[in-house]
């Protein structure tokens, strides 16, 4: 089987996380980015990594590259490229664009200027054009530009990894799905080990938890724009999938998700259910700082509201409460919370023994690894 390059891209500080997981799933000549893997694969390669990744957003394969120094050079090297061999006529397509230097300035009209070269291309050779589809785009066609570099590529995902598709409804900020389970990750827990959601929200990361503990490919059953391109092997892509749901398991997981809010668990009930992974999710309705753990261990995961969402002095509370909830009622746990309020952290009382700087709903986040020792250390 031909083997390519491939691109997979993911969040800020999750980049060893993803080269683990390519590693695992049989990828060559790892290259660490910014925010990005590059790698080598083929089309199974390519195929169980979008179902089955964890931590990538979405997995880019490039099919040319050029310089360009303005907007003339960039259409015209575009229209040269044989899109007739890339898109039928009665295919739709979408164009994303990222920019950085000095060369070009708007990734809008980058965008804009690619679409009018393949448009044009199209109109020479067929007569007519493929249209535009603003809504789930048969073909999507990424361009990344770094000065007077560009690479355009074409995107085998579509709609982004982190849209597992179990979220239909969620409440305010609820933690992005590709976050949660990187920190999943992150923090090492195993199915064995007791897990502790007690201000779940919309359930992300018990069901997450649940995902990775039954070893279920968190994009099993949805579709990726790789299904529309000409060289799409369906038989291969059934083997894999098969393949895939065969290695699912049925653990005895303690996944413990808890919140105070009744709409809330009406919101985790029902994601936890489209997500297949309500029989492993213990779902109660209870207040964090009233209620007490009901193992003697286990890990606590935390994504408390943050100051944009709460006023000042009560966040500074809110956070000193949980501090001593943790130190009272869970010595011998470990806890990981993420959190963008960087003041009210200092708050919590508790020394981190780990710090590590993320992104949240494009806030800046950290998140902080607690031991909770029984007596003194």
């Amino acid at each position: 089987m031909q083997k390519y390059e491939i691109v997979a891209t993911t969040l800020m500080g999750f980049e060893n996380l993803l080269i683990d997981e390519l590693r695992s799933f049989g990828a060559e000549n790892i290259e660490k980015l910014r925010r990005a893997i590059r790698f080598v694969g083929d089309d199974e390669l390519l195929y169980k990594a979008n179902m089955l990744s964890r931590t990538a957003i979405r997995f880019l394969v490039p099919i040319d590259d050029f310089t360009a120094e303005n907007e003339t050079e960039l259409y015209n090297k575009a229209k040269s490229f044989p899109w007739e061999k890339v898109l039928h006529l009665n295919q739709t397509f979408s164009i994303d664009a990222t920019i950085s230097g000095n060369h070009f300035s708007n990734s809008h009209y980058v965008a804009l200027k690619v679409k009018d070269a393949i448009a044009d291309r199209f109109r020479e050779k067929k007569g007519k054009r493929p249209d535009v589809g603003k809504d789930n785009p048969d073909i999507v066609i990424n361009i990344h530009v770094t000065g007077s570099e560009v690479v355009i590529s074409l995107d085998s995902t579509g709609v982004s990894l982190d849209r597992r598709g179990y979220r239909i409804k969620s409440n305010e900020a609820p933690i992005n799905e590709i976050l949660a389970a990187g920190i999943i990750l992150i923090s090492g827990w195993n199915a064995a080990l007791p897990f502790y959601d007690p201000m779940a929200g919309s359930g992300t990361f018990s069901i997450e938890a649940a995902l990775i503990g039954t070893k279920t490919p968190p994009n099993l059953n949805r579709s990726f724009c790789l299904q529309n391109w000409r060289d799409f092997d369906s038989a291969l892509f059934n083997k894999v999938k098969a393949e895939l749901k065969s290695q699912i398991i049925e653990p005895d997981l303690k996944i413990f998700a808890r919140d105070i809010l009744p709409k809330n668990l009406e919101i985790i009930a029902e994601n936890a259910e489209l997500a297949g992974m309500d029989e492993y999710i213990n779902l109660k309705k209870a207040d964090f700082f009233e209620t007490e753990p009901t193992t003697e261990n286990g890990i606590v995961f935390l994504n408390p509201p943050y100051g944009e969402r709460m006023k000042m002095d009560d966040v500074f509370d809110f956070y000193s409460r949980i501090g001593d909830t943790l130190k009272q009622k869970y010595a011998g746990f470990e806890a990981w919370m993420i959190s963008s309020d960087k003041e009210a952290i200092k708050k919590v009382g508790l020394r981190g023994e780990q710090k590590i700087d993320l992104l949240n709903g494009g806030l800046d986040a950290r998140l902080l690894k607690y031991e909770l020792y029984k007596g003194k250390k």
